[in-house]
C-alpha cells in the first residue's frame, strides 16, 4: 500500500491553486453614496481666499467577501451634469466580512470659473445629476492589497434645499 506517490502528485497542484491571483477570488466591494450635501460655497473673485465647495457625503461600502477588509485610497472625480468639477478623496474605512460600513466624508473641492455654474445650480436647490468615477485599494490582510477601478463608484440625482438666496 503506497498512497504516498499519489499524494506527492496532487500536493503541488493544490499549492499552485492556492497561489491563484487575488482578483480571481476577491469580489469587488460596492461603494454607494447614501447622501450628498453642499454645505458651503465660496466663489471665484473673493478677497485672497481660494474659492471652494465644501461637501458632506455619506458613503456606504459593502464587502461581499468572507474576509474583513480595509478600503484605502478611495478617490475619484466628481461629475455634475456631465462636467468634471474636481477630484474627491475619502477617508479609509474598515468593513467587516460580508458586511457594510457607513462613513461620513467631509470633502473640499476647488471652484473654478468653469465649475462655478455647476455648484451654483446645487446651491440654488436645482436638481442635478452626479457621478463619482474612481477607484480604491482594498487591504485583505493576509491576502494582500488589491486595486479596484477605475469605474463609476456611484451615481444619482442631487437636489437639496438652497443655501444661497439668489
Amino acid at each position: 500500500m503506497r498512497p504516498l506517490p499519489a499524494l506527492t502528485a496532487v500536493l503541488p497542484a493544490l499549492l499552485l491553486g492556492a497561489c491563484a491571483p487575488l482578483q480571481q477570488i476577491a469580489l469587488v466591494p460596492q461603494v454607494e453614496v447614501q447622501g450628498v450635501r453642499l454645505t458651503s460655497l465660496t466663489l471665484p473673485g473673493g478677497f485672497g481666499r481660494a474659492p471652494v465647495a465644501n461637501l458632506t457625503l455619506n458613503l456606504r461600502i459593502t464587502n461581499p467577501n468572507p474576509l474583513p477588509l480595509r478600503v484605502a485610497n478611495l478617490a475619484g472625480s466628481l461629475i455634475i451634469d456631465g462636467a468634471n468639477v474636481g477630484d474627491v478623496a475619502f477617508p479609509n474605512v474598515a468593513i467587516p466580512a460580508r458586511g457594510s460600513a457607513e462613513q461620513l466624508a467631509q470633502v473640499s473641492v476647488p471652484v473654478t470659473l468653469n465649475t462655478a455654474a455647476s455648484f451654483l445650480k446645487v446651491a440654488r436647490g436645482q436638481l442635478v445629476t452626479y457621478r463619482v468615477d474612481g477607484g480604491f485599494t482594498a487591504d485583505f490582510g493576509p491576502l494582500g492589497l488589491q486595486q479596484f477601478g477605475p469605474f463609476t463608484l456611484s451615481q444619482g440625482q442631487w437636489k437639496q434645499d438652497p443655501i444661497i438666496p439668489f
